[in-house]
């Protein structure tokens, strides 16, 4: 399995920030085990780096790697849809039709 680098973009130290990286830490955990790098960028400190990710709303979370780059944008409290994001789990039949 590839290491998941993963880049959470925040707001400041707001209660929908403190939740989505409450969220993907739990969602690492238990699903990724120790395979897993994150960064958590405050966009209100390093705005250039939301400039050059073309960040348009936080919090948004990109994958980097594995490949493919994905983005998912909220506070990360559906699991199952952010694992399916990540590309850990496959997409439910249901969904595919």
């Amino acid at each position: 399995m590839s290491k998941f680098l993963l880049k959470l973009y925040i707001s400041g130290k707001t209660p929908r920030s403190e939740n989505a990286i409450r969220n993907l830490r739990q969602i690492c955990e238990e699903n990724i085990n120790e395979q897993y790098e994150i960064a958590i960028i405050d966009i209100l400190e390093h705005p250039q780096s939301a400039e050059d990710e073309r960040i348009l709303a936080t919090p948004t979370l990109i994958k980097s790697l594995p490949p493919p780059l994905r983005r998912l944008i909220g506070d990360l409290s559906e699991t199952e849809k952010v694992l399916v994001g990540l590309d850990i789990r496959p997409v439910p039949a249901t969904i595919k039709e």
